[in-house]
């Protein structure tokens, strides 16, 4: 790994330990653009990266009390469903429509940062029945992204618990790295055998990740929670672009050869 790609690792570890969520949407691009992965071996890789760092920081949030179990479990069990279908999905895939439906992830996440504003529970949210479902298919939902693009859902997963849930900003950041510690956990057992991985990369990069995660639970008491996202929001945006950049042109279909400069092609 280069000197780079451990400051990558290190940050990757800083946004989730401090947001919850977020961080882990970069360690594609990381895998892809830093180390030249190719995209799925790079997918593959970034879940026991993002699953390990992650459950590192749910036991910190445990720690300071920041973490709830039950809804944990709840949205975990059907994310893991969920990110092992997203992870067998996969295999129809090509890695450039995954690369480029992770940049379009990545922006509308980059745009929910920018915006939101912290969910408020209606009484008709709040019957119980309801927001089990909800909390199901939501949890589903958000497993098939992780096995299929490699990202981790906190963006997703931290709202959705402070919505369904019930639970404090504080606590959703907690609890919401436990959830993506299980689902990626699934996603990665649905690679298995299907992408060849470099553990040695991954078990250096997962190391440099837990260092900065213990780094952003300790932040996370000093920095507001609002400016940590709107910059990381800011900062995904920008990444997002470059890799639509980047990933579009491949999607474009080869231009049709007619004529005599298609019958030289084929005979030489």
């Amino acid at each position: 790994m280069t000197p780079l790609a451990y400051v990558l690792a290190v940050g990757i570890g800083i946004v989730l330990g401090a947001l919850g969520g977020g961080g882990s949407i970069l360690a594609v691009p990381v895998f892809v653009y830093a180390l030249g992965a190719d995209p799925k071996a790079a997918i593959a890789m970034s879940l026991p990266v993002v699953g390990m760092t992650s459950l590192a920081g749910a036991a910190g949030h445990w720690r300071e009390g920041h973490l709830e179990l039950k809804p944990a479990l709840l949205f975990g069990a059907a994310a893991m469903a969920g990110a092992y279908l997203g992870a067998r999905i996969a295999s129809w895939v090509p890695g450039g429509v995954q690369l480029t439906a992770l940049a379009i992830v990545m922006a509308a996440a980059a745009v929910s940062m920018l915006r939101r504003k912290r969910p408020v529970l209606t009484a008709d949210a709040a019957s119980v029945t309801r927001t089990r479902i909800i909390s199901i298919v939501t949890g589903v939902g958000i497993g098939i992204l992780t096995g299929l693009l490699g990202v981790g859902g906190g963006f997703l997963f931290v709202p959705a618990l402070v919505l369904f849930g019930g639970l404090p900003m504080k606590q959703a950041i907690g609890t919401s790295l436990l959830v993506i510690a299980m689902s990626a956990a699934a996603g990665s057992l649905g690679y298995l055998g299907r992408v060849a991985i470099d553990w040695g990369i991954v078990i250096r990069f997962t190391a440099a990740a837990i260092g900065g995660i213990v780094a952003g639970v300790y932040v996370v008491r000093f920095v507001p929670h609002r400016a940590l996202q709107r910059a990381f929001g800011v900062f995904l945006l920008i990444v997002a672009a470059w890799m639509l950049y980047q990933n579009l042109p491949a999607l474009r279909p080869a231009p049709h050869r007619s004529g005599r400069a298609g019958i030289e092609e084929i005979r030489a």
